[in-house]
């Protein structure tokens, strides 16, 4: 056997959930947890310092960083890193986000202490972990129908498209029937889902998805 451990940085917003789970983690010889975050943004942090083989996040926290947002970025400041998210949402379409964000794993709080340990191994030896239960919800599933781009609403498309063909917020707000504090909450979480910020991105991700023609 090698002697080498599984480092691990370890996400929940309660002290007192961190403290269980480390212990669940660490009487195992082979898991190591090396740092613990509040939320999202510091586990981003600690991912960057540490380099973990895995991060167990959890997935609703406060702050400004969501857990679904911070999977691709911890992804990008370190690649080695697999992130296997913890929560106690049991909806299957949770999950399926997770997974599109490119987590390794996913765990239902309930079942914690028996599963994590497992989920925590196959992350870190490059497969994938998802809770029995809403594996087999999703396979029932019927398939997903086409729909709009990252979670955008049919509004939400509505404003990105006007956003794109160069109308200000008051245009907008007068052309979609909306007050224009309405229309910058739409923008507000176009721009969060979308993770643009200027104009150009808008206008670029409309061209790239064909909501607006080239002219």
């Amino acid at each position: 056997m090698g002697s080498e451990r599984v480092r691990i940085v370890l996400a929940d917003d309660h002290a007192v959930v961190r403290s269980g789970l480390r212990m669940v983690l660490e009487r195992e010889g082979d898991l190591e947890v090396v740092s613990e975050a509040g939320d999202a943004e510091t586990a981003l942090r600690m991912a960057l310092g540490h380099k973990p083989a895995v991060l167990v996040l959890d997935l609703n926290m406060p702050g400004e960083l969501t857990s679904l947002d911070a999977i691709p970025r911890v992804r990008d400041v370190s690649p080695a890193t697999r992130v296997v998210v913890l929560t106690m949402q049991e909806d299957p379409e949770f999950a399926r986000r997770a997974l599109r964000a490119g987590a390794a794993g996913y765990v239902l709080k309930e079942s914690a202490d028996h599963e994590l340990v497992d989920a925590v191994r196959r992350a870190a030896a490059g497969d994938t972990y998802l809770n029995p239960r809403l594996g087999a919800m999703l396979a029932a599933a019927p398939p997903e129908t086409v729909g709009p781009p990252d979670d955008l609403t049919e509004r939400e498309l509505e404003v990105l498209r006007q956003i794109a063909l160069g109308h200000t917020n008051a245009e907008i707000a007068e052309r979609l029937y909306l007050s224009v504090r309405t229309v910058e909450s739409h923008r507000a979480h176009i721009q969060q889902k979308l993770r643009r910020s200027s104009r150009a991105e808008l206008v670029r991700y409309a061209l790239d998805h064909g909501l607006v023609g080239p002219e």
